[in-house]
Order: C-alpha cells, then structure tokens, then sequence
C-alpha cells in the first residue's frame, strides 16, 4: 500500500512547475518547535475517548474532531499500521466507518451535537479516510474503505447546491443555502478522495470553482455566501475564507490560476501573521493560510508576481519564522492550544497541522 501512497505523490508532482519543488525540501525543526509538536500530540492522544473518537466543547462535532485529530497523528508519520499512533489512528478510522451511512453520509444527522452542520464532519472524514485509505493492507478493510469514499463522494454531489456551493447541512436538508467554509471542505475532501483513486465526477468540482470564482469580489476576497443577495460585494470579504481557497486551489494542482492570484493578494494585506490579539476565526485562517504558503514556498510568490517588490513577497521561510515562535509561545503547558470557542481538540488539531507541514507525510498537503 505504501507504494500507492508514493504513486498518489508521484501523480501530484507531476503537475507541479519546476519553480515550486526548487523550494520543497524543509528546514530541520528547531528544538523547541519540536517540543512542542511533541507535547500536543501527546495532549491528543490523552485526550482521545476510549472508542476512539474526540470532541469540541460540550462534546459537541465529534466527527469532524476525530477526523482532524486522526490527521494530526498521520501527520507525525505514524500510519493505520506502523508507528507509535498507529493504534490511535486505527482507532478513529474505525469509529468514523462505523458512522457510516447508507446514503454515503459520514456522520450521525441523529446526534443533536452534529445535526446542525454534518457536512463539515463529513468532508473532515473523508479527508482523513482518503490518507488511512492508501495504508489499508487488510482486503476486507479496504474495500469497506473503499465503499464509505465512494458513496460519500456520491453524498457530496447531490449535497451540492444549484449554485455549486455546500452548506452546513445537505442542499435539499438546508433549503438550498451555501456558504465557503464547507464548499471549501468538500473542495478539499473530494480531492483527497481523488488523489486516493475514488471517481469524482469532474462536473461537481467545475461547479465549485465556479461558485468560488463567483463568491470573490473585486478587491479579490471571498464573501461568506451567494445565498443571500447573489453577488459579491466589495466590503463583504472574509480573510479566513479567501486563505482556505487559495490552499484548495492549489491543492488542485492550480498554482498559476489567475483566481488563486487575486485571493493571494487580497490575503496579502489583509492576515497579519502571528498576531498578538485575536481575530475572527483566526485558528481556521491559519490552518489553510499555512497550507497555502507551504506549497508557495520561497520562490512560488516571485514567480507568480514578478513584478512585486521585495517586502511585499510572501514565502513560507517568512511565515514559518514568525507564526513557529508564536506558537510555541502561546501553547499551555499541557501541550494544548485554547482560546476559541470550539475547544482546545479544534486549536491544537490546526496548531499541529501547521507546524507538521514539512513532515511530508500526507499526500494532500504535499507540493
């Protein structure tokens, strides 16, 4: 199985200009930054629940936080097999297939702490089973796989609005109302599927890109949603959103697409990075903004703006110095990060992924 793993890298190389993999190669993990991944994924697993699931605040979300904590813990290098969380891992997969539905949902509409937003649990799930799914070894197993991300690529399409977006619950549940945060998941979630070798039909994708493209205003940020009004204002963009769809753009292979351009440079001047104070929804800015300047890199922005003067490039070298430090400054003592309102399970899963970034262990993330 690992060699499909290194065949789905491979596939996604291959679409990769030369001027982004000049600056793939990650620098060593300073002693401290290293303690402190250490430390969270020890919290992490503490924190797991004995059948194999974590929670938000209030027990609330638990299937898009087992999801993300499964992530965190492929992230280290540790697989559904080997390593030192290969338990924990296996663990997760497993009470995420047994949530399974026969419609292709990933999750309990039923449970009243997910019911309201099931869709966020279930592009969380099939991100993280779309990793585990190319480690599977067991037959059995893998083809049990195999059925949840295929009938859950199938649940995500006929999820989808007319207008091409998600939103927090199915379109025909939701009266046709859609917003960016779970397009921008499913966007995600699909491609990993895809990356897997799941069947996405390319007509969901097109749709969503459309959507997209028609949630950004002149200025180039992404609006929270077209259910209401149709059109992108200017004055209505949304930082973290226009950073979560730049990551899903180029997580696509589209590092040179004058869409993903305008979103840069709208984020550009409008996310502060390593802030002291808080911003609205900054833990999930951060989460795809670092994604999005990993696979930039160091060269990818001079490339794309030739013509941009020297401080006002971004690289990931930039990033990577300033929101590393901030980070180990503002984790606990326990080895958690808090500080939002969905819980402590949310803000170290995102803390984590962003400093596992150059770990280069999960297709999706990879440049």
């Amino acid at each position: 199985m690992k060699r499909l793993m290194a065949l789905g890298c491979w596939m996604a190389l291959a679409f990769v200009p030369a001027f982004w993999l000049a600056s793939a190669a990650g620098e060593e993990l300073a002693p401290e930054h290293r303690k402190a991944v250490e430390k969270g994924l020890q919290w992490v697993v503490k924190n797991q629940h004995r059948d194999g699931h974590w929670d938000a605040n209030g027990g609330q979300y638990p299937t898009t936080m087992t999801a993300l904590g499964g992530m965190v813990l492929l992230m280290e290098g540790s697989t559904i097999k080997e390593g030192k969380y290969a338990e924990n891992i296996r663990k997760a997969a497993d009470w995420l297939m047994d949530r399974a539905q026969r419609n292709g949902l990933i999750g309990n509409p039923n449970n009243p702490t997910e019911s309201a937003r099931y869709m966020y649990g279930h592009g969380f799930s099939m991100l993280f089973l779309s990793q585990v799914y190319g480690e599977e070894e067991d037959a059995e197993r893998r083809k049990k796989l195999e059925g949840i991300l295929t009938r859950g690529v199938d649940f995500s399409g006929k999820a989808q609005t007319p207008r091409g977006g998600w939103g927090y619950v199915s379109s025909a549940d939701g009266g046709g109302f859609d917003e960016g945060s779970v397009t921008i998941t499913q966007v995600q979630a699909l491609r990993a599927a895809r990356n897997a070798g799941i069947v996405v039909p390319k007509s969901v994708i097109d749709k969503a890109h459309d959507y997209l493209k028609n949630c950004t205003t002149p200025r180039g940020g992404v609006i929270y949603s077209l259910a209401h009004g149709g059109h992108a204002a200017a004055g209505g963009e949304r930082p973290p959103l226009t950073a979560a769809a730049i990551a899903c753009m180029f997580s696509a292979g589209e590092y040179d697409s004058p869409l993903a351009k305008k979103w840069l440079e709208y984020c550009r001047t409008a996310i502060p990075i390593a802030q002291v104070g808080r911003s609205g929804h900054d833990e999930y800015m951060h989460y795809y903004y670092a994604q999005a300047l990993y696979i930039l890199g160091d060269e990818g922005h001079k490339k794309m703006f030739p013509n941009a003067k020297d401080d006002e490039r971004l690289s990931w070298s930039k990033y990577r110095k300033a929101m590393f430090d901030h980070l180990v400054k503002s984790q606990n003592a326990d080895g958690s990060w808090s500080g939002g309102y969905i819980g402590p399970v949310f803000s170290t899963a995102t803390h984590l992924t962003i400093l596992q970034l150059e770990n280069g262990t999960l297709p999706i993330y990879q440049k």
